[in-house]
């Protein structure tokens, strides 16, 4: 069956009912706050940032809590989670979603996990010699049999440590850039082929991780009653500023660039914009997700404020910035499935609330990581001083 000239509404069978749902969003968000968080992370370790020292720590932690639930939206979407083995046990090296299970292990088993080892060991040693009961036995577990902590061998620590964070840059960029690049090599739908998809989405992940760990930087000083280091947060925002505004112009550059071209797509595309993505693009990502913190940022950066005034800008741009980053995955998962091949007919997508892949079970995969956190910094706390040599 094919369709009529000049007559909109037309879909295929296949086209009606969305293959990727809210959890295929998800997964990208995820990937990205692990990418962003590991990032400034290294800002501290490669770059030798010391304003950010204080939320080293706090971003290894956090790469890892969402790393670890990374995977789970791809398997509860699969269905049958243990086909995901064959991954494994037969690879295919030209998929780009076969690989990111290998890419998955090198990043979670080679880089951060052996990164926060090496950081945390002389801490691992002290607690596991002076901790009892089933605590001690954890940390005793921890060491992995290696007691040295003499300077010598902190010091070789530190060069480890210092190798494997340059090598979980670009370790990072291939985690989160994969994604992007397999969205933007399916040539059939226009709003996903473009070469600058990989790029946006590698710049979104760091501008949503750098806000997430400024925010949890915030919010665990307030909960643990620290003082804090004001000096840092403004460093953490200039940071942020700086890679929102890159993140903006790529994006605006290919906006520029469709409209400019306005191939046999751009009607269809800029029918969807303007009607069934209209709240979440121009409202969500744009307006509230992107111009008013980038506003918010520019001004405490510009203007004398007060300290207080400050800290309130960043935790309302850091919470925009985190909304305005999912609009842009609802977007592109989303709004690249809403239209027909042929650009005639248009569908909308229903989300359920205590399905599979509803949004009950997205909300639980969100705050599983933030528990994991919660473990994680009671078991190795981000704010002690480290042992020293």
């Amino acid at each position: 069956m094919h369709p009529i000239p000049g007559v909109e509404g037309f879909m295929y069978p296949n086209e009606v009912e969305l293959q990727w749902s809210i959890l295929i969003v998800l997964y990208p968000y995820i990937t990205g706050l692990v990418a962003g968080a590991f990032i400034l992370a290294s800002l501290e370790r490669v770059f030798r940032v010391s304003a950010v020292k204080p939320t080293y720590r706090l971003a290894l932690l956090t790469a890892l809590a969402f790393l670890l639930v990374a995977p789970l939206p791809l398997q509860l979407h699969l269905g049958h989670p243990e086909r995901s083995l064959e991954m494994y046990l037969t690879p295919h090296r030209s998929s780009a979603m076969a690989m990111f299970g290998f890419v998955y292990l090198w990043y979670l088993m080679v880089v951060l996990l052996a990164e926060i080892w090496l950081d945390y060991r002389a801490d691992i040693v002290h607690k596991a010699r002076t901790t009892s009961g089933p605590i001690g036995w954890v940390y005793k577990i921890l060491t992995l049999g290696s007691m040295n902590v003499s300077p010598a061998a902190r010091s070789i620590d530190d060069r480890v440590g210092y190798i494997i964070t340059i090598i979980g840059i670009p370790s990072a960029f291939l985690l989160h850039g994969y994604v992007g690049f397999i969205f933007g090599s399916v040539k059939a739908n226009a709003w996903w082929s473009t070469p600058l998809m990989p790029i946006v989405f590698l710049f979104s992940a760091m501008v949503s991780g750098i806000a997430a760990v400024m925010l949890l930087y915030h919010a665990s000083c307030l909960l643990l009653k620290r003082a804090l280091d004001m000096r840092c947060l403004d460093t953490i925002a200039k940071y942020l500023f700086y890679v929102f505004v890159i993140d903006f112009s790529l994006e605006m550059l290919d906006l520029v660039h469709r409209i400019y071209e306005a191939d046999e797509s751009f009607r269809s595309l800029d029918f969807m914009v303007h009607t069934r993505l209209y709240t979440s693009q121009v409202i969500l990502q744009i307006l509230l997700g992107t111009c008013l913190p980038l506003a918010l940022l520019g001004a405490a950066q510009v203007l004398r404020l007060a300290e207080s005034t400050r800290r309130k800008l960043y935790a309302v741009s850091g919470v925009l910035t985190l909304i305005g980053i999912f609009a842009m995955r609802w977007n592109v998962v989303i709004g690249g499935q809403l239209f027909s091949k042929s650009y005639l007919g248009y569908t909308t997508y229903k989300l359920q609330f205590a399905a599979r892949e509803g949004l009950l079970s997205s909300l639980a995969l969100m705050l599983l990581p933030l528990g994991i956190l919660w473990v994680l910094v009671k078991l190795l706390p981000p704010f002690e001083e480290p042992q020293a040599l």
